[in-house]
């Protein structure tokens, strides 16, 4: 689901991307029910966790938890939770493979996502890998993949092997096709994984980057947690994760239409903390409409990083669009 921001970019994941449709930036039809800001209030400075939020109904949450309760049941519900993922990929399903689908409409913003991811990623090879990787094979994971946008503009530009892992099979037979032109033998794309990422486990020390973009909001709490966990293996000495992702003002706002949640920076710094990563360097993704989501970009580390840079935040309120 490269495709889409949340929620309404995202990329498709489930395309599996759960679409983890981590291209689309924009709003379903719900988005019109976001017009007016919701100031949704932390009820712990601590646990983030329980964080208030609301839904693209309109209906409000006292916490993280009372919302899973609702959307996926009693811890143990399998078919609540089945359904949840179902009807995240069915979405999806439903969406033109093209850049302007997978973008929920704004594909415009793509020369933009891509130059702050390609800043990002540069910044990262240079400060994590010994002479930025230029002696090293590099090979990437592109989870939430979609049509391949992210892979195709950026990554197989400086990995020799790029993975993509997507839900949405069209998404994914599309992502093969817009691929082949920029195959070259020694930066190509090798393997497609039609299989959503909360049953994905990455081979274990194959990658140097994993990227996960407009798609981590279709897993649950627990399976954001299960899933980092099992791919910490994955990564190769000096290896880390690039999580790119709409972020709301505060606490969270669920979209009922395609199943995902938009969670708040502290709520993802929870999780991170959860999941035992480390926070390694974060950076806002600029020149977006203002209509969406903020986007911010966070790379993490299995291993403790000397220095923590972050960039100071300018998050805009709980809008409607946002970026899948």
């Amino acid at each position: 689901m490269d495709c889409r921001p949340f929620p309404s970019i995202a990329r498709s994941c489930f395309s599996t991307t759960l679409r983890y449709h981590r291209h689309f930036p924009f709003p379903p039809p719900s988005q019109s029910r976001f017009t007016t800001e919701r100031r949704s209030r932390a009820r712990s400075s601590n646990y983030s966790m329980e964080v208030a939020g609301v839904d693209s109904m309109g209906k409000e949450f006292t916490s993280a938890q009372e919302m899973w309760r609702e959307e996926i049941g009693e811890e143990g519900d399998v078919t609540m939770k089945t359904q949840w993922y179902r009807d995240g990929v069915s979405y999806w399903e439903g969406v033109e493979a093209s850049v302007d689908g997978v973008l929920g409409g704004y594909g415009h913003v793509n020369d933009a996502d891509i130059v702050g991811s390609e800043v990002f990623l540069k910044t990262l090879l240079r400060e994590r890998l010994a002479d930025g990787g230029m002696n090293r094979y590099l090979v990437a994971l592109d989870c939430g993949s979609g049509i391949g946008r992210i892979t195709k503009n950026l990554l197989i530009r400086y990995f020799n092997e790029v993975d993509l892992l997507e839900p949405v099979s069209h998404f994914l037979d599309a992502a093969r096709e817009n691929l082949v032109c920029t195959a070259s033998e020694t930066h190509k794309a090798t393997n497609f994984f039609c299989v959503p990422l909360q049953e994905f486990t990455p081979a274990a020390g194959r990658y140097d980057v994993i990227w996960v973009q407009w798609c981590i909001g279709h897993l649950t709490d627990d399976d954001f947690v299960s899933f980092f966990n099992r791919a910490k293996a994955s990564l190769k000495p000096g290896g880390f994760f690039v999580l790119k992702e709409n972020v709301a003002r505060s606490g969270f706002v669920l979209d009922k239409d395609d199943r995902s949640i938009t969670r708040s920076d502290i709520y993802f710094k929870e999780l991170f903390r959860r999941c035992g990563l480390h926070l390694y360097r974060t950076k806002d993704q600029n020149g977006l409409p203002e209509e969406l989501f903020a986007v911010k970009m966070y790379a993490l580390t299995v291993d403790t990083p000397k220095k923590v840079s972050k960039t100071k935040s300018k998050t805009r309120g709980n809008r409607p669009q946002i970026i899948k």
